[in-house]
């Protein structure tokens, strides 16, 4: 396609022929370089700006017309902020490594090298097409030996690091702060010196406490398992995402609500695999209190909020019935030993550790469920109980986490045979298997409470396990339940109102006629609860009762039966709680927990350590060996970047749909490259490589210094230009990107390598750009491709002839909606593009692209290349004048800058283009037309529609280009309009619109209202009780 045609005029505005000249003369003069302190060029004297887009990964389909939406944005910004007089850093780059891009070389048969290079070249000619104001020296590639050198780095740093909790330093920003990452070896000289111990889990222990085991005592194998506990990067087995079809482990972020991988949509499974992990938990509490300083979108923050799932509550041990006993008032162990002084019954063996944000319940727990992955499992399991039991966690582990806890599930476990002692009232407590009880949050083990917890309840309906109500439910509780009970509508509730009616004979009635045609709640029952029965007396029998109730309240409320009439004497004495609301309770049987050893306050967090490998070829490497001996080492930096082999096959091994099967990932097959031999040992290479985040987790960064082969970035230039100013990229990256990145930062910052907490001050999220699709009759979505248009808004099926609605949907291939940009350029130009994208809505909404609507803004550039150039001729427009202009002008240019300003410091570029037609339309019909107007209003357009103002610019007769002129300021008192236009209303209801003077007092304008001639016919025959005055905005009167 073309622009469309001027052949009869040769002065007419021409795209195709201005902007590829434009374009090549930023590029030739390095307009948009951008030096680095130290550089020759560099001025020191100018603030910074850093604004960055999420850049993308080149796919093979390229560009479609919604991509460059925030990339348009943030190039106003930036060549706005150039003609502020600030150094600005915009630069652009591809996240070429991961899962989409091997994926997508597998079903092309091609390298994935051979295609991601490939479709980086076409992002990048794309890319170049709009005009974007990027530094292109600065570009870089995820997948480049140069860039994944640093990636590898940062993981060793981790892998070096351990994060301690309890040191407190006054950071690089002033800012007193708990816990931080340090190197290993700090730890190990601690470990060493004999400051520091272990205790029997293999935890650190820095008080000299019974049990505690020094450092010298522990064999080689016993020191690394100390020091991976700590370590930032570290291997463990754990429970993954393990999805056979794209033969890979996917993050839970991966993972669709439907239990599929959101890459292909195959079948995911839950499978313990060794793996490495990043310790992002021990930066949870820092990673939420900063969310708070940032100036992001709330819906993120809140996202990131939910997601990290922070939760306060207590740590208790259970001991194993079959292990420990009370005996004479004290702890007995199985061995015939007790408790030593100063030993702590949960830092000893034998017991299982739970997590509960409901300590206060304590006294209702009637049995344990462990998680089916649980490390006690095997070793609990009574050996008549081995084969059910086995067998269930075999089939439990086929299924997704989603599925083992989605609520409609009938709750399913097996008893394992062996018991633990409640350790608050010494009952011995069956300990079960479920797999609503997921092994990735708390400890895997739960206390259940069926008479506070929903799934506790129903597990416990199930199979038939004491329910005891530790919480006195409110009386507003009481009334819901039994209203929904009488309702009729629940099965479960039916066999409980029998013993209502039977301890209640004012219900009686009620309840046979609920039984007898499942009747509706009557006001007559509501009447009979509140007068003859009373809320307080039906809440005593929930007490006695819960399970006649079909529910479990789980809410807030006073403590009962805790002990209650149940009191038996326990070490320690018992700890009452009767009586007391939630709020008491908890804090009395933390403290009591605390004094007798058997539990602590504590904090939790849904968020889970990254699992952070994959068993894909095209990723990063790990830098690391492993020896014969299971011990791990790092590379030195000069060995880095440990790069890919080059395979001819870098598919992984097929193994199906089967759960079971083991991954063998593509770089076990590259013997040569896998094993290492040096000192005379063999070792082998990590055959995993890092997922598709690792290298977006700090490309902010290496765009400092891209070209550094020495460090991933100079100390000079991250502390000028970080943390970005602006990022703009879209909401879906809300609980992946975003956090990771925060999380690196974070790590690089405690380690002296970054200079702020945060890498991203604002963040924006620009919205969708849609397309149309078409509806039928059965609400089936049809591509465009299966419908005819009829008219103009009128669209049928092809297959059917029957009428089809058109809808607004995603675009996408399969629905044939996508909106290819470069046939717009082609046709309409860069600019039009440009201006018709940030055009079409609010930067934030999502809105339909219609290219039937770009034409309307080629027409605004034609006629704003009419202000400037005679298209009869070529020459510049007869109106062009040197002349002052005249007051009327300067007011609407002084207007125009104020507003464009404002709009565009706010993102609100809709609203700024709206004010460029408003002063097209002030300045067209004008005869004399001063430079001194057009000249600014040229500024103005040019971070828009730069190309046209780059050459109107040339053409009034500068050599420079526009790009790094100042942006026009306004006059405050010629900005500030002369008249405002009042709207009128009576009775909340528009009626008229009066114009009064911008500064008139609240008298004028309520006269003037009141004259108009529409809002007095109206008040005839009325009487004004008030008139309220709204300056320069609104009259509202209000009228009987």
């Amino acid at each position: 396609m073309a622009e469309p045609s001027n052949a009869d005029k040769p002065g007419a505005y021409h795209p195709a022929a201005i902007e590829p000249r434009w374009r090549e003369y930023w590029e030739t003069h390095g307009t948009f370089r951008t030096p680095n302190p130290g550089d020759p060029d560099f001025d020191a004297s100018k603030p910074k700006f850093y604004v960055l887009d999420m850049f993308p990964y080149p796919s093979g389909a390229g560009l479609h017309v919604g991509h460059p939406v925030g990339y348009c944005a943030t190039d106003i910004i930036a060549r706005y902020k150039r003609m502020r007089g600030y150094n600005v850093l915009h630069p652009m780059g591809f996240d070429a490594f991961g899962l989409p891009a091997e994926q997508y070389a597998i079903e092309h048969n091609v390298h994935p090298a051979v295609t991601t290079r490939k479709n980086i070249d076409r992002y990048r000619e794309q890319l170049k097409m709009f005009g974007f104001s990027y530094d292109w020296s600065r570009e870089l590639a995820t997948c480049d030996p140069r860039y994944y050198k640093f990636t590898q780095w940062i993981f060793l740093k981790m892998f070096e690091s351990w994060y301690d909790p309890a040191c407190e330093w006054v950071d690089p920003q002033g800012r007193r702060t708990r816990g931080r990452a340090r190197p290993i070896r700090e730890l190990l000289d601690r470990l060493e010196s004999g400051d520091w111990g272990v205790d029997a889990a293999g935890d650190l222990v820095r008080e000299r406490i019974p049990g505690r085991r020094e450092w010298s005592e522990l064999t080689e194998q016993q020191r690394r398992e100390v020091l991976d506990r700590q370590r930032l990067a570290y291997m463990a087995e754990v429970p993954v995402n393990w999805c056979p079809a794209l033969g890979t482990v996917l993050a839970n972020e991966e993972v669709t609500s439907e239990g599929r991988s959101d890459r292909g949509n195959h079948p995911v499974y839950r499978r313990p695999l060794r793996q490495w992990m990043l310790r992002i938990t021990r930066y949870a509490d820092r990673l939420l209190e900063d969310l708070e300083e940032l100036d992001w979108p709330e819906p993120i923050k809140i996202m990131q909020r939910n997601w990290i799932g922070r939760s306060t509550g207590a740590e208790v041990v259970f001991p194993l019935a079959r292990s420990w006993s009370i005996r004479e008032g004290a702890w007995r162990h199985a061995d015939g030993t007790g408790i030593a002084p100063g030993e702590r019954l949960e830092t000893l063996p034998d017991v299982i550790r739970v997590y509960t944000t409901r300590p206060d319940t304590l006294f209702g727990a009637t049995y344990m469920v462990l998680a089916p992955e649980h490390e006690l499992v095997a070793s609990l399991t009574t050996p008549d109980r081995k084969a059910e039991v086995e067998a269930y966690v075999k089939a439990a582990m086929r299924r997704s986490e989603l599925e083992r806890t989605a609520e409609s599930k009938e709750k399913t476990g097996v008893f394992t045979g062996s018991y633990a002692i409640n350790p608050v009232n010494g009952e011995r407590i069956p300990i079960w298997v479920a797999d609503y009880v997921l092994m990735g949050y708390g400890t895997g083990a739960i206390m259940a409470v069926p008479g506070g917890d929903t799934r506790d309840f129903e597990f416990a309906r199930r199979f038939d396990l004491p329910i005891v109500a530790v919480v006195r439910p409110t009386e507003e509780w009481i009334a819901e339940r039994l209203a929904t009970m009488l309702a009729g509508v629940e099965d479960k509730a039916r066999s409980g109102l029998q013993a209502l009616a039977e301890e209640f004979p004012d219900l009686s009635a009620e309840v046979e006629a609920v039984k007898e045609r499942s009747a509706g709640l009557s006001d007559k029952t509501l009447r009979v609860l509140r007068e003859r029965v009373g809320l307080e007396r039906l809440a005593d029998h929930y007490v006695r009762h819960p399970q006649a109730w079909g529910e479990a309240f789980t809410g807030e409320g006073t403590a009962v039966q805790s002990p209650g009439d149940r009191a038996v004497e326990v070490p320690g004495g018992v700890c009452r709680l009767d009586g007391l609301p939630t709020a008491e309770a908890k804090q009395r049987i933390v403290e009591w927990l605390e004094r007798q050893g058997l539990g602590r306050s504590a904090v939790q967090y849904k968020l889970r350590d990254w699992v952070f490998s994959r068993q894909k070829y095209w990723g990063e490497p790990f830098p690391v060996l492993h020896g014969e001996d299971g011990s791990t080492i790092a590379l030195s930096e000069d060995e880095l970047p440990v790069e890919l082999p080059e395979m001819e096959d870098f598919r992984p091994t097929p193994v199906g749909d089967d759960p079971e099967a083991m991954p063998e990932p593509p770089l076990a097959r590259a013997k040569e490259w896998l094993i290492v031999r040096r000192d005379g040992r063999t070792y082998r290479r990590d055959v995993n490589t890092m997922p598709q985040w690792a290298g977006s987790c700090w490309y902010y960064l290496r765009f400092l210094d891209p070209g550094n082969d020495e460090r991933f970035c100079d100390e000079r230039a991250e502390r000028y230009w970080m943390p970005v100013d602006l990022y703009v990229g879209g909401a879906e990256h809300a609980v992946l990107h975003l956090l990771y990145a925060r999380f690196w930062h974070k790590v690089l910052f405690d380690l002296g390598y970054v200079s702020t907490r945060e890498p991203f001050r604002r963040l924006f999220n620009q919205g969708m750009i849609q397309g149309f699709a078409f509806k039928d009759r059965v609400g089936r979505i049809l591509p465009a491709d299966a419908v005819e248009q009829r008219g103009p808004e009128a669209f049928v099926s092809r297959e059917t002839g029957e009428p089809v609605t058109r809808v607004i949907a995603k675009m996408s291939k399969s629905l044939k909606n996508v909106v290819n940009p470069d046939e717009i350029i082609a046709e309409w130009g860069a600019d039009t593009f440009r201006l018709y994208e940030m055009y079409m809505g609010p930067l934030d909404a999502s809105k339909p692209w219609n290219t039937r609507d770009v034409p309307g803004l080629y027409k605004l550039c034609q006629r704003i290349w009419r202000l400037v150039v005679d298209e009869r001729t070529g020459d510049l427009s007869p109106a062009l004048t040197d002349g002052e202009p005249d007051e009327e002008a300067l007011r609407a240019l002084h207007k125009l800058v104020r507003r464009v300003t404002g709009d565009i410091e706010q993102l609100k570029f809709n609203t700024a283009i709206a004010a460029i037609f408003d002063f097209v339309n002030f300045l067209t019909p004008r005869e004399i037309r001063p430079r001194a107007v057009v000249e600014p209003f040229l500024r103005v357009l040019a971070p828009f529609a730069p190309h046209l103002a780059e050459e109107l610019w040339h053409r009034l007769g500068h050599e420079k280009t526009i790009a790094y002129e100042p942006w026009p300021e306004y006059d405050e008192r010629l900005a500030r309009d002369e008249e405002v236009e009042v709207g009128v209303q009576i009775n909340g209801k528009l009626r008229a619109r009066v114009t009064v003077p911008a500064d008139a007092d609240e008298q004028t304008v309520r006269e003037a209202a009141l004259a108009e001639q529409r809002v007095a016919g109206s008040l005839k025959g009325k009487t004004i009780r008030k008139v309220i005055v709204v300056k320069g905005r609104l009259v509202n009167i209000v009228a009987t």
